[in-house]
């Protein structure tokens, strides 16, 4: 009886908590979330809010690693490393569930797709806010994604910003130069706006890092946790590329693009080329 009078009671004092604060719906704003899927299709076509869903789940990981990534950025600029670290593996676990997600979409057949296309009008990824961002955060910049966002003022100030700043790359390589580590200058000083380019002499420096990696640990780690980052980074794109070359074939995508050829392209761009280069070296 004691403990039957205990359990009704801590329920009892669960329900005044919630009646008292909020709801798990309150506070996930579940009412707006459930809300804004808002199928096109006339008639409607089942496999509409799938698409729907698929987009909107992954646009709010991407602005989880938006999230992240700005962090990791800041705290690289105040020389705090290991929480950076701690960032950029949260990270990872985010690309892993994106990645994972294109196995959804990819239940898509064409003929599927084909009912659903004429209602996406000219909406299209290419259009996403928060993953340019992430190529920005990143180091892949580019100035005419920017006239993208012209019908969106709050993204195109966003990407504006970040294009003239340093990304989460440029801010590590100010940090290794102000722990006595030989980054050329013009790496430290140059127009942020401008995609990174390789620097031969970088790599002298990171050959020396992975050829005694105890004596550069926290280095070495964060090159190869950045290291993780590209090569997830890249897995996505190739699953990207694969779903939709298995949906739509070689058409050309809702929002002009040239669809599978343009995401093929995609898979030669890197952010951290030097990391990737300096492998070559190791061991000899």
């Amino acid at each position: 009886m004691g403990e039957e009078k205990s359990h009704r009671e801590l329920e009892e004092g669960i329900q005044r908590d919630f009646s008292r604060d909020m709801s798990y719906g309150d506070y996930l704003r579940l009412d707006l979330l459930l809300s804004a899927q808002e199928p096109q299709s006339e008639p409607p076509q089942h496999d509409e809010l799938l698409f729907i869903i698929q987009h909107q789940t992954s646009e709010l990981w991407l602005k989880l690693m938006v999230h992240e990534l700005r962090s990791a950025r800041d705290l690289l600029r105040g020389d705090d490393l290991s929480p950076a670290l701690k960032r950029l593996a949260r990270v990872k676990h985010i690309q892993h569930t994106l990645t994972d997600q294109w196995s959804v979409l990819a239940t898509l057949t064409p003929s599927e797709y084909a009912e659903i296309r004429p209602f996406l009008a000219t909406s299209s990824g290419f259009q996403s806010a928060q993953y340019r961002e992430v190529e920005f955060l990143l180091g892949n910049k580019n100035a005419d994604m920017v006239k993208v966002f012209a019908h969106d003022p709050t993204a195109r100030a966003e990407l504006q910003t970040l294009l003239h700043e340093r990304s989460l790359y440029d801010e590590y390589l100010a940090l290794l130069a102000r722990r006595g580590y030989a980054v050329p200058a013009e790496l430290l000083d140059r127009d942020w706006s401008q995609p990174y380019r390789s620097n031969p002499q970088l790599v002298d420096v990171f050959a020396r890092v992975y050829a005694a990696p105890h004596e550069h640990w926290g280095i070495y780690e964060t090159c190869e946790e950045l290291v993780d980052l590209e090569d997830n980074f890249q897995l996505w794109r190739f699953r990207h590329l694969q779903v939709v070359s298995r949906t739509i074939g070689h058409k050309i995508g809702t929002g002009g693009s040239s669809g599978v050829d343009f995401l093929r392209r995609a898979l030669d761009l890197t952010f951290f080329p030097e990391l990737f280069e300096v492998r070559t070296r190791v061991g000899d």
